[in-house]
């Protein structure tokens, strides 16, 4: 299926890896690339050189394209925009700010931009200062989210812009997929399924709570301190809700969660780490390879698609 994605980062499947903090490190990236997708690193708040590492590590595993998401809100984001220069990836998806700084030196560096938005507005403006396509990401995505859903911000996206549109939360199959590119998508990008693949280098503990989770399993913490977070529900989300209820400042919130991600990922704890998905948890239920699930999303989009 060859789309203006396909072409623009030089892959053969129009499936997007997320660049999830903690999780999508060089195994799972080389491993979605060597399926036909495109996958990424997480560079999330990790210092440029560990960043770097994962880069040549994905490199040692493949010699296809690849990409890093960096976090803009990172201490060391200014480090990591010339590290990926420096190292020759393919792209950079960017998310939680504004990468217009770094435009210039990256397009120079023929590294396309693909920042992650929310909104109409953030999406004309990234295209206005360069981006070579978006994520339109709706609220049923994992971890921070706006407030459009998928449904209806993919459309809206792609009737403002005139550059690609990749359309991102509550996407984990075939179904999901050609829904999207209905809706106008050129790509989709997903994480949480990627979660639970055999490359995927997170804690069993994790995998676990997404193959489990019901489809009310899903909530989402901090929408009173506009820092809206979606996960699994656990010990620590009924307790964040509870005082989120009672009135509690985002500083002591934040006390609830300081390392929950790292908890969660490495250490396993999932009553007391944050356990983030995507909505589209419920539908998540078996282990395979990330050659496996591409190849199946897209021989159940194709037939949707009628492109078989």
């Amino acid at each position: 299926m060859e789309t203006r994605v396909t072409k623009l980062l030089g892959i053969e499947k129009p499936i997007i890896q997320g660049g999830m903090a903690w999780v999508a490190e060089s195994h799972l990236a080389a491993a979605v690339s060597e399926a036909g997708g495109f996958g990424l690193i997480g560079a999330a708040n990790a210092p440029a050189e560990v960043v770097r590492n994962y880069i040549r590590e994905a490199k040692e595993l493949t010699d296809r394209p690849f990409g890093v998401n960096i976090m803009l809100l990172s201490p060391f984001a200014d480090e990591i925009a010339q590290v990926v220069v420096e190292e020759g990836v393919a792209a950079v998806t960017t998310g939680a700010g504004n990468p217009e700084k770094y435009m210039a030196r990256w397009k120079e560096a023929d590294i396309k931009v693909i920042p992650v938005v929310a909104s109409v507005a953030l999406a004309k403006r990234m295209e206005r200062c360069g981006a070579d396509a978006v994520v339109a990401e709706g609220t049923e995505s994992g971890g921070h989210i706006g407030q459009a859903t998928t449904m209806t911000l993919v459309p809206q996206v792609v009737d403002a812009v005139s550059i690609p549109v990749i359309a991102a939360g509550g996407i984990a199959d075939g179904r999901g997929f050609a829904a999207a590119m209905m809706l106008g998508a050129e790509a989709v990008q997903m994480g949480t399924r990627f979660c639970v693949s055999d490359e995927c280098v997170i804690h069993e503990n994790y995998k676990e709570c997404i193959l489990k989770a019901k489809d009310i399993d899903s909530e989402v913490t901090g929408r009173s301190h506009g820092h809206p977070v979606r996960g699994l529900r656990n010990r620590m989300t009924r307790e964040y809700l509870k005082l989120e209820a009672e009135g509690a400042s985002f500083e002591d919130l934040e006390k609830l969660t300081l390392g929950g991600l790292k908890k969660a990922v490495v250490d396993g704890d999932t009553d007391h780490g944050s356990v983030l998905a995507g909505q589209i948890a419920g539908m998540v239920t078996k282990r395979q390879s990330c050659k496996e699930i591409v190849d199946e999303i897209m021989e159940q989009a194709e037939r949707l698609l009628k492109l078989k």
